[in-house]
This record gives C-alpha cells, structure tokens and sequence, in this order.
C-alpha cells in the first residue's frame, strides 16, 4: 500500500504577546539557549482551563500567562523559574508545570500561587523537567530533559502516582521532551528532541514500560517537542525548527503537516474546548497560531 499524500493546512495569527508585557533581557536562559543573546518571551506550554482561556508559560521570566478566548493577554504568576510543560490538574482548579528550575510545581489557577509538588528524587535535583501528561486515572508521566542528547542519552521518563510513589519508565533518553498519550491509554508517545525521533513506549498494566521503539523519525537543527494525540489516534507533533505540526498516523505514516504563517520555531500545541482548533506556540516571534482542525481530520 502506498504511503498517503500528506495534507498541507494553513495556520493563522491568534494572538501574540503584546509589546508592554515583552522583556527584551538577558537571562540564565538565554545564556544557556540563545547564546546570551536577550530573549523577550519564549511561549511553551499551551493548556486550557475549564473557562476557555488559554495558559502559556514564558521560559526566560519565569511567567505564566492567561489569554481569554477573545485573545487578551494577563500575567497569572511570575515566579524564579522556567516554567515549560502545563498540565491541568482533574480538579480543573490547579495547572501543574514541570520547571527546568524548580521540578515540578501547581498553580492554583484562582490566586496565582504557585507551590513545588517534586523537587527532587531520593534527595537529588532532576536534570531539567520539560513537559507532563495526566492520565485519567491521575497519574501524572514528566520527562526530565536536562541538557542530554546523543553524547548523553541519559534523560528521564517518570510516572507519578496519586499517592505520591514516583517509578522511572525510562532512563536513557537522548533529550526526553513533550508527551502523548494514545486514546486507550496504553501508550505513551515520547519526543526525544536530540534523537529527532518520537519513540513509542508501550504501557503495561503494572504501569511500566517494554519493548520500546522508535514510532517516527525526522529531520533538521533541533527536533519534535510538544505532542497531542487526537480522538482518532493521529499524534500531532511540533517541530521545534521545521515551522510545523507533523500529523502522523496511528500506523506512523505523515498524513498532514499544518505549516507556520510566522516563524519556525513551533514548540507545542493544544486543542481548543470545542475541538475543532488548534493552536500552537510559535516561539521565534512570540506567537500563537491557530489552525482548523475539522478540516485537518476530514
């Protein structure tokens, strides 16, 4: 059977972050990401709230931000961290962020507070959390992406239950990144950025992991980083370098690729309440796209 033709599907300007709230500075970040060139926002980790409003997370100035549904912009929480990853908690009244700083940590979404929930493991710091998932049953998967890559795949995948036991799924990850859960939840997709690959990790019923492969393979400077898979199982991946969102099959095959109206450095997305739209953190120019996901899918 031939490989199906992918579908080009455009993007649009939703929003992007306004000139009052941009910080042209230099930080510990930019230092260590952009060459110690100042960084006036670096927009990650789109989530949405049970009211509508979208939460992104700026990496250099420790800041999470809530944009209404009509695409106005306010600062929820600014805090020492580099906030990536959000994920909304079951209670829909906290957001919990894995920081490449200060671990894990929530949000209370009503104050603004933010308080650390794992800091460290067996009294040790993690490398860098990077992006996290919640099943339905509350577990809660992370990655810890450090600066590992290819010349140390030593990057970590972890589980943390309700009741607070932690389990390392996988500990040899070239720069574990986004995450995605297959519909059944019985799969967790793994973008392990320096490998410019998706690896797939089978979940068992005792909750670890086997027979692990590599799902999808890509190409270009920096690699996938943040995922969502949608009802049909297709995995929609952002390319950090590439400008897109891949839209890979549930057999891994390229069915789509939604391409950037602005810059390249596409680095998450998230689906919108109703479904239908997609929008995606266009990091270069500070950003968020949006694209129609009716017509992606049909």
């Amino acid at each position: 059977m031939n490989a199906p033709i992918p579908r080009v599907i455009a993007t649009r300007v939703f929003t992007e972050v306004p000139a009052a709230l941009r910080r042209n500075v230099v930080t510990d970040w930019s230092r260590a990401n952009k060459f110690g060139q100042p960084s006036d926002c670096f927009l990650e980790g789109p989530c949405f709230d049970r009211e509508g409003n979208l939460l992104v997370t700026d990496i250099p100035h420790g800041r999470i931000f809530r944009v209404s549904p009509a695409g106005e912009w306010a600062l929820l929480a600014e805090y020492d961290g580099e906030p990536n990853g959000l994920a909304l908690h079951p209670d829909g009244k906290r957001v919990f962020i894995a920081d490449y700083k200060q671990g894990i940590l929530s949000l209370d979404l009503a104050t603004g507070t933010v308080t650390p929930t794992l800091s460290r493991r067996n009294s040790e710091r993690f490398k860098g959390p990077n992006d996290l998932i919640f099943a339905r049953n509350g577990d809660l998967y992370f990655t810890d992406q450090g600066q590992t890559g290819l010349h140390d795949p030593t990057g970590r995948v972890y589980r943390l239950r309700p009741g607070g036991e932690l389990d390392c799924l996988l500990s040899n990850g070239p720069s574990p990144n986004g995450l995605a859960l297959s519909p059944d939840e019985k799969v967790l997709f793994v973008a392990m950025t320096r490998d410019n690959a998706v690896w797939r990790l089978p979940l068992l019923p005792d909750g670890t992991t086997t027979k692990v492969g590599r799902f999808a393979s890509f190409y270009g400077v920096a690699g996938p980083d943040g995922m969502k898979t949608d009802a049909k199982g297709n995995l929609l991946v952002a390319h950090a370098s590439l400008g897109c969102i891949f839209v890979i099959s549930p057999r891994g095959e390229q069915i789509a690729r939604i391409e950037s109206c602005r810059g390249a450095v596409t680095t998450n997305l998230a689906f919108g309440p109703d479904g239908k739209t997609v929008f995606i953190t266009e990091s270069e120019t500070g950003t968020i796209l949006a694209a129609d996901w009716t017509e992606a899918a049909a």
